[in-house]
């Protein structure tokens, strides 16, 4: 399954999450945590554990986001949600893997409750802290569940002390460090949300940004995000075209015995062959 976008929907706000049901993101996120204010966290719970169903009967995967573990209210959040209608769970400020592990006990015994098959319900993790970032790799193995790690810009740069910039030069270690844990340990590299939410140009640059870091996806704060977002983590028809072309140019170098070839003055070898196949095996899961 290919999580491009991510669409996330407060949680309190029920017209929200009925009008997100028109809407075809690769993943739903009603909110618990940063879109909505403390006063209404009880209110976001329940109103997000009624609408479950009706979110999953779009046949989009439904992956709410809960508190993160030093609020008190991650065991609640997820005793509301836990249970058929989603497809995993999304979490923040987790610093180390001991929170990877007591956040999968709790859901343990929610999935004995429901009858659920152990393991049922996946992980999509906030890494969002210098912490997180020194455990990073650790974080990103610590269980099987997880399925995709994300970073978190503005939470890392206030953790970290700094501003925020443009060219989000300020987060490219971090980035960077991430995506290749991520890769280590075979889960999904998500970006952090681009907040300009009527910069379409801005917001595509920042796409192809993250797609060279290797991030697989990147979470929307508005509909209006989603096309961008889909387009960006999707081969184009040029780099689908190409990589046809390099995969035919090898195989017909195979036929006569060679081991590389050229094309268009490049060397074509086995990696860059494996890269071409591997884009085409994307493409075609994602069309």
């Amino acid at each position: 399954m290919h999580f491009r976008s991510l669409l996330f929907v407060p949680g309190n706000k029920e017209s929200m999450l009925r009008k997100a049901m028109n809407f075809r993101p690769d993943a739903l996120v009603p909110d618990m945590e940063d879109s909505v204010p403390d006063a209404e966290k009880a209110n976001a719970r329940d109103t997000i554990a009624s609408f479950l169903s009706e979110l999953a009967s779009t046949g989009i995967p439904v992956i709410p986001r809960v508190n993160a573990l030093d609020t008190g209210w991650t065991a609640d959040d997820l005793a509301a949600v836990a249970g058929p209608s989603i497809y995993g769970i999304s979490i923040g400020k987790v610093h180390v893997p001991d929170d990877v592990h007591r956040i999968s006990a709790l859901l343990d015994g929610l999935e004995a409750q429901a009858r659920l098959e152990s393991g049922q319900v996946k992980l999509f993790l906030w890494l969002e802290s210098a912490r997180a970032m020194v455990h990073c790799y650790e974080i990103c193995s610590a269980s099987p569940r997880i399925e995709g790690v994300a970073f978190g810009g503005e939470d890392f740069t206030h953790d970290m002390g700094i501003k925020r910039l443009e060219d989000e030069s300020e987060v490219a270690v971090a980035r960077n460090l991430l995506c290749i844990a991520a890769r280590a340990a075979e889960v999904r590299a998500l970006d952090t949300p681009y907040f300009r939410f009527r910069d379409e140009e801005g917001l595509r640059d920042n796409c192809a940004k993250a797609k060279q870091f290797g991030f697989k996806g990147k979470f929307a704060i508005h509909p209006a995000q989603i096309e961008a977002i889909n387009q960006s983590f999707s081969p184009s028809r040029a780099e689908i075209e190409y990589a046809r072309r390099v995969v035919a140019a090898f195989e017909e170098a195979e036929r006569v015995g060679r081991g590389s070839t050229s094309l268009d003055g490049k060397v074509i070898d086995v990696p860059v062959v494996k890269r071409a196949r591997a884009l085409l095996q994307v493409a075609e899961h994602t069309r």
